[in-house]
């Protein structure tokens, strides 16, 4: 069998996650034939696991530059995402980029431009968009049946992290090193799946808290409130002090709700579309009738593996990718927007300016603080590496 010559730039939770998922046989067009990373120590860890044949280097250019890999996965910290994306398609190397796309848009613009003539392909580890409930969720929306929508409502706010999560790594929960907090760490998923299923909004409003639970300098707690183009609204709210957190995605349209919520997806279908009924009700309370049920779905949940699964069957056979890395931007443009409301305390309407949020960007990593005295701790169980 042919088989996709993985190289992992970064062996952090991300790439150790996916070492892991080879392993165990998730991901059979793959096979990892190298790793680079400035850390010696996983430079061992991944031989230990691999095997004395793996490549190992202490830079990503020294194992592009190989000829051992044909394909690569860019899983270092945010800022140096489009950086060694591009060095992927200046060698002709097809590659999958771990979420955000990259700290601010600029960059990712600059990376996408670069795709287009780069001729590889170029993937986003998207991995939630494997995920039957949100998979469902996007086909009922996109169907047509139930009208336009009317309302977005996501608390997402099972992401609760402790102070020793952010002691783990110098470079975490800084401006300097992530750029940012729960958005561009934890969320760039949800973000995702928001804009897949329901588009981009048209105006931006947040309120956001930086440190308030934790001793970090970027946000921990965060408020939106949204415009579509459409005249819908929408909110989206997430912290990492939450104990316990919920995880409740909400759509009202002309004719249904649909609730995902525990792990179950509910439609409410109206009898009567909301604009047919406000019409012709004659009762100063009366409401459209609805019934609700429990939806069915396929239940696949293929998660990373599945990501990288369609990455190899696009490299060796043409076939279509999770997603695109040129989507990367829409979810990162959305964070970038909460941001620059919050700091400039004011609506941002979508596009913004870029240069505009680079500078306020930059004026915050000036005096951004890196940590000492961490307790690096990495996880490379299946499952785990979701929010890193």
């Amino acid at each position: 069998m042919e088989k996709v010559r993985l190289g992992i730039i970064g062996v952090g939770n991300m790439g150790s996650g996916h070492i892991a998922n080879v392993l165990a046989g998730r991901c059979p067009e793959i096979e990892i034939t190298a790793v680079a990373d400035i850390n010696p120590e996983r430079l061992d860890y991944a031989e230990s696991r691999l095997g004395s044949g793996i490549g190992r280097f202490g830079t990503a250019e020294e194992m592009l530059d190989s000829g051992m890999v044909n394909a690569a996965i860019v899983a270092v910290p945010h800022y140096f995402h489009p950086k060694y994306v591009m060095e992927c398609f200046r060698r002709g190397i097809h590659v999958m980029c771990e979420k955000p796309a990259g700290v601010y848009t600029r960059q990712v613009k600059e990376m996408n431009e670069a795709a287009k003539t780069a001729g590889v392909v170029f993937g986003m580890m998207f991995n939630q968009r494997t995920d039957c409930l949100y998979r469902k969720m996007r086909e009922l929306v996109k169907s047509g049946k139930y009208g336009e929508i009317r309302r977005t409502s996501w608390i997402i706010t099972n992401w609760y992290r402790p102070q020793a999560y952010y002691d783990s790594g110098a470079w975490r929960a800084t401006w300097s090193g992530e750029g940012g907090g729960v958005l561009l760490n934890q969320c760039p998923h949800n973000l995702d799946l928001w804009q897949w299923i329901c588009g981009m909004p048209s105006k931006v409003h947040t309120h956001m808290y930086f440190g308030k639970w934790h001793d970090i300098e970027v946000e921990d707690d965060v408020t939106t409130f949204v415009e579509y183009p459409n005249g819908a609204t929408g909110t989206f709210i997430t912290s990492t002090g939450d104990a316990p957190g919920s995880n409740r995605f909400e759509i009202t349209m002309d004719g249904a709700k649909i609730v995902a919520d525990a792990g179950k997806l509910f439609l409410t279908e109206l009898e009567m579309p909301e604009p047919e009924f406000t019409k012709v009700c004659k009762s100063a309370f009366g409401a459209p009738a609805s019934t609700t049920v429990e939806v069915e779905t396929d239940g696949k949940n293929e998660q990373h593996s599945g990501v990288l699964n369609a990455f190899a069957a696009a490299v060796l056979r043409g076939e279509p990718l999770i997603a695109g890395g040129e989507e990367g931007i829409n979810g990162l443009t959305l964070s970038n927007a909460m941001h620059l409301s919050a700091w400039l305390g004011k609506e941002i309407e979508l596009p913004f300016d870029d240069e505009l949020y680079y500078r306020e960007l930059m004026k915050r990593v000036k005096t951004s603080r890196r940590k000492e005295n961490v307790q690096t701790v990495y996880s490379d169980t299946s499952g785990t590496y979701g929010g890193v």
